[in-house]
């Protein structure tokens, strides 16, 4: 594919990133390499996916100046890097064209004639997962990319043919309404991005305008049992596919759900009611089969049959930072994820109960002010499922403090719902803590979409010192 394809008439042959390590920039990036651009970047800090982009060829900087902008061709960036950035003021200056990451991935998916974004509020990477699990599986060969590390791609990007195109579609700054997709995903909406979105109807307002932009001969795959979803149905002219657990107006099914000792269900698959097989999952949680339900709408959708649907499930063992099962020291259980949504944490601690660990210790690291200054009453009542709470420091992430809100707010207000819960901002310390508390038959999770997971790194780093010593 070459730069014609992808920027029309323009003569691009160097991009430069700027926030370059981010999940979904550093998958296009590669992206971008595979298809024989010159990639360049910046970035604040060093992570694996810079290291990787540089073994692949790419001039990574550790930090952001307008020294950087070496004639490139185009510049991207994300909704997170401020006006005054100097790489961002440098190539306007120069009339270099820029264009945010969705405008880019956009125009990327609109060359693929079956290009699929997957939206809503939580799952979206699970479910873009488990679809490229399927796909491949079944010889679609799709080009891929996801917001997490998927271990059979090797990252989270993947080129593959010229058909397929597995995409997913955040909501924030309404970047998903520069897709266009022959195929919209929608798991579910709810309110977030509270320093973005008024309220629920406006959040509500953005998907219709997502779906809206589908192909009347495109389809929209949508959850029955979320109301949000399911009020866009009539409102589209595109082809609908619909799915659910709990709805009776749903096509696809599940039915007879049992789970092992880990968690992961096996179901019976069920099309307008008609037995279609089994199907077991090696991703624990009710959720994962209302995700995998998803996936199976849009895949069975796309052509691909029961069997090969079947497999790629079965060999879907998860993403990084999803219910990621870190390690076990002296019987205690380490895990990590990325929830950062009352929601979401509420279905990851559902999962972990039905475990049967003797106690659940959950860190939980808050992401941005503005979420948990709007969400505070739904997340103090999220963590019913825990035994002890511990609350860290508000991960900023694209953010600053007004001093409007803190932890230790959240934390009173989860010990005021009768749990226990502890504010403590130092990684160190909470490691100690749990050292010094946590026995066999426990788990740990660590818990949020921050650096959070350094805790279960370090406390399992800690353990494996004490026993040596």
């Amino acid at each position: 594919m070459s730069a014609m394809d992808i920027f029309e008439s323009s003569h691009i042959r160097h991009v430069h990133f700027i926030g370059i390590g981010g999940s979904s920039m550093s998958g296009l990036a590669e992206m971008l390499i595979k298809f024989g651009y010159i990639v360049s970047g910046s970035d604040l800090k060093s992570s694996p996916e810079i290291q990787r982009l540089r073994e692949m060829g790419a001039k990574v900087h550790e930090f952001h100046s307008e020294q950087n902008i070496d004639n490139p061709d185009l510049v991207v960036y994300t909704v997170a890097i401020k006006e005054d950035n100097p790489e961002l003021v440098k190539a306007r200056a120069l009339g270099i064209p820029v264009i945010d990451r969705a405008e880019l991935l956009g125009r990327i998916m609109r060359k693929y004639p079956y290009s699929m974004a997957v939206a809503g509020t939580h799952g979206k990477t699970t479910t873009s997962s488990m679809i490229s699990m399927i796909m491949l599986e079944s010889g679609k060969n799709p080009t891929i990319n996801i917001g997490g590390r998927l271990d059979a791609i090797g990252g989270n990007t993947f080129v593959g043919g010229k058909e397929y195109f597995i995409a997913e579609a955040c909501e924030y700054y309404e970047s998903f309404l520069k897709f266009n997709p022959y195929m919209a995903v929608v798991l579910n909406i709810e309110l977030d991005h509270v320093d973005y979105y008024r309220d629920i109807n406006h959040i509500k307002e953005s998907f219709l305008k997502f779906v809206s932009s589908v192909p009347e001969n495109g389809y929209l795959v949508a959850c029955m049992d979320n109301r949000n979803v399911a009020s866009l149905l009539d409102k589209v002219s595109c082809n609908k596919v619909t799915y659910g657990i709990n709805s009776d107006k749903a096509m696809w099914t599940a039915g007879d759900i049992v789970f092992d000792s880990k968690g992961c269900a096996t179901y019976t698959l069920l099309y307008k009611g008609a037995n279609q097989g089994v199907i077991s999952l090696k991703v624990p949680g009710m959720h994962n089969v209302s995700n995998s339900l998803a996936a199976i709408a849009a895949c069975s959708t796309l052509g691909c049959d029961i069997e090969s649907i079947r497999k790629g499930l079965l060999n879907f063992y998860g993403t990084h930072r999803r219910f990621e099962r870190k390690g076990v020291t002296d019987g205690i259980e380490v895990v990590d994820d990325y929830a950062h949504h009352p929601t979401e944490i509420a279905a990851t601690l559902e999962t972990a109960k039905k475990l049967n660990s003797a106690r659940i210790w959950c860190v939980f690291q808050p992401h941005t002010y503005t979420r948990t200054k709007y969400l505070l009453n739904e997340f103090a009542s999220a963590f019913e499922n825990a035994d002890t709470i511990i609350v860290t420091d508000i991960y900023a992430a694209r953010e600053k403090d007004n001093g409007e809100i803190h932890s230790s707010r959240l934390a009173e207000m989860i010990s005021q719902n009768g749990k226990k819960a502890i504010y403590m901002p130092d990684f160190q310390s909470i490691v100690e803590y749990l050292k010094a508390n946590a026995s066999s038959g426990d788990m740990i999770i660590t818990m949020g979409a921050g650096d959070i997971y350094k805790v279960g790194e370090m406390f399992l780093k800690a353990k494996q010192v004490m026993a040596a010593s």
